[in-house]
């Protein structure tokens, strides 16, 4: 300890959460991946120390405060249309890139000796990395999803595949074949339109097979210094989804004009665009009028990650709480041992081990889907279901996390702060909560099978609660069928038991027994705190974060 930190010490003041690895700290995670090839498993060690090193820590500090620039125009008034961010950024990318965060669910080189766990292996990564900084695993994502919808068209795709699949991150500005690695942003909603897609008023107009000329907008266009774009446009056969490059092959603009970057509440490191653009050529993805189901692909991949970089800094900001309050002493005992805390952080970690648990179920769905209808089933499911409830619940946890700190909590030097404005991002983008909620009744109202595939499969691990927490579920179920406005509450409950379903099946039985009796069977809760004397609370928290050794 340096002199200065011994200072602190006598001021009642912890040392900050840094250079605690995020892997080994965290229990759940350790054992989600214990199953993994032991080269994987070291590669999380190295990932888990450095997302807490101050030097990472620095440079998502910086990325988020030196945020993007638009320059429209040069010295001679010509268009430039780039956006400039802090080399910070690019530090971030590059090492993001280079673990394949961006292309390795895709690789058939990557992660070779566990290749049928792609989705968790990238699941375990990207969960960690989240809890460093979320903003430029935007661009990471949409690459990574991007690949789903390039399958639409097998000529675009290999053209532009090798170029996701390079792990040598190129941030230059000129055309994507004369790069060594691309990016690919989105673009999807429109002023008019916003979640109503198919409201879009965006043009394309065919110039030869599958060469489309677009014109139009974008309200909200992010990583507007991608290599492409996928995004959505009227044909004459109805809706289609394109690839639009943003420099042409002679390194000429494609029409793109940025008309300004958007002033947001957090994701401040990620430049997101407001674009016109005209004589935009763009590759058509599917069938002219497929546009919605071709992005639909790639918009589920997005939506798994949403459900886990809330999970993740969820994680990061509750691990900074119970490390403070274990250092700081309160009317005469550590804050920790205070009963009232105990039972807050208590509460706080068995919601934060459920949406972790769910998320990485959702993932190792994801791998199996091909080859079994049960996991199929649960994908289709529960994707909606784990990226609305992670999502929602993740501000107001993060909240409660800097209340324990208190008043040093609410300050920008800590990376709770930045946690904190990250938050609501995740419920917004790739579809709102009642996006995610229609979405379930539109299954719904297909037929009753996906759900009772999914059903079976959750009693089987529930064990003695199952039998009664399905009776609630179909309940709910029922009454969405003559009520649609009622969605929001099967959607809550099939998370709540999803949750809870896969805590037992890892074998946290009483973290288990704690969130469905305070969940499921409790009464309504507006707030965290409130776990009956029943549940031990210092148990929950030391299990779940354990003290430094």
């Amino acid at each position: 300890m340096t002199s200065a930190e011994e200072k602190l010490a006598e001021l009642n003041q912890p040392s900050l959460w840094s250079g605690i690895n995020a892997y080994r700290s965290d229990p759940l995670i350790v054992d989600l991946t214990g199953a993994l090839p032991r080269g994987i498993r070291d590669d999380l060690d190295n990932m888990g120390r450095y997302v807490t090193s101050p030097e990472a820590q620095e440079l998502a500090r910086m990325a988020n405060q030196g945020v993007p620039q638009l320059r429209t125009h040069g010295p001679r008034g010509e268009r430039l249309d780039v956006v400039e961010f802090h080399p910070a950024w690019h530090a971030l990318m590059r090492r993001s890139m280079s673990v394949g965060l961006h292309s390795s669910v895709w690789d058939p080189q990557a992660d070779a000796e566990a290749k049928d766990q792609a989705h968790k292996i990238r699941a375990a990564r990207f969960y960690l990395s989240s809890q460093l900084e979320t903003g430029h695993l935007c661009p990471i994502t949409m690459t990574s999803a991007s690949v789903a919808a390039l399958s639409a068209s097998p000529a675009v795709q290999k053209d532009w595949a090798p170029r996701i699949l390079s792990r040598k991150y190129d941030s230059a500005n000129k055309p994507a074949m004369q790069k060594s690695a691309v990016t690919i942003g989105m673009g999807m909603t429109e002023k008019q339109g916003g979640t109503d897609v198919r409201s879009n008023t965006t043009s394309a107009e065919k110039v030869s097979e599958g060469i489309y000329r677009l014109s139009g907008h974008k309200w909200f266009m992010s990583a507007p210094m991608s290599d492409a774009f996928i995004m959505l446009a009227q044909t004459k056969e109805g809706m289609g989804c394109f690839l639009v490059p943003r420099l042409l092959e002679d390194g000429s603009a494609n029409g793109l004009q940025f008309q300004r970057l958007k002033d947001k509440v957090g994701n401040r490191s990620n430049a997101s665009s407001e674009v016109e653009f005209s004589d935009t050529f763009g590759f058509l993805l599917g069938g002219p009028d497929a546009g919605v189901r071709t992005i639909l692909d790639m918009v589920t991949l997005t939506r798994l990650d949403c459900a886990l970089a809330s999970s993740g800094i969820m994680r990061a900001s509750l691990a900074e709480a119970v490390h403070h309050a274990r250092g700081r002493s309160v009317f005469g005992k550590m804050l920790v041992s205070q009963p009232i805390m105990t039972r807050v952080l208590a509460d706080m970690a068995l919601d934060v081990a459920a949406a972790t648990a769910l998320s990485f179920r959702l993932a190792d769905a994801f791998d199996r889907a091909r080859g079994s209808a049960e996991e199929a089933a649960y994908a289709r499911v529960m994707t909606p279901v784990a990226k609305y409830w992670c999502c929602k619940i993740a501000p107001a946890l993060i909240y409660e996390a800097m209340e324990c700190i208190g008043g040093s909590g609410y300050i920008e030097e800590r990376p709770i702060a930045r946690h904190y404005r990250e938050a609501p991002v995740n419920a917004i983008w790739e579809g709102s909560g009642n996006v995610m909620a229609l979405d379930v009744l539109r299954i719904l109202n297909r037929g009753k099978d996906l759900f009772e595939t999914v059903f079976a499969g959750l009693a089987r691990d529930l064990g003695p609660a199952g039998k009664k927490t399905i009776d609630v579920l179909r309940a709910a179920m029922a009454l969405c069928e003559r009520d649609e406005g009622a969605a929001r509450l099967l959607v809550e409950q099939l998370a709540l038991a999803a949750g809870a379903a896969e805590l037992y099946r890892l074998g946290a039985g009483r973290i288990a027994d704690a969130f469905i009796e305070t969940r499921l069977a409790g009464g309504w809760r507006s707030t965290y705190g409130m776990l009956d004397s029943r549940f031990d609370a210092s148990y929950i928290v030391d299990l779940l974060y354990p003290p430094a050794s």
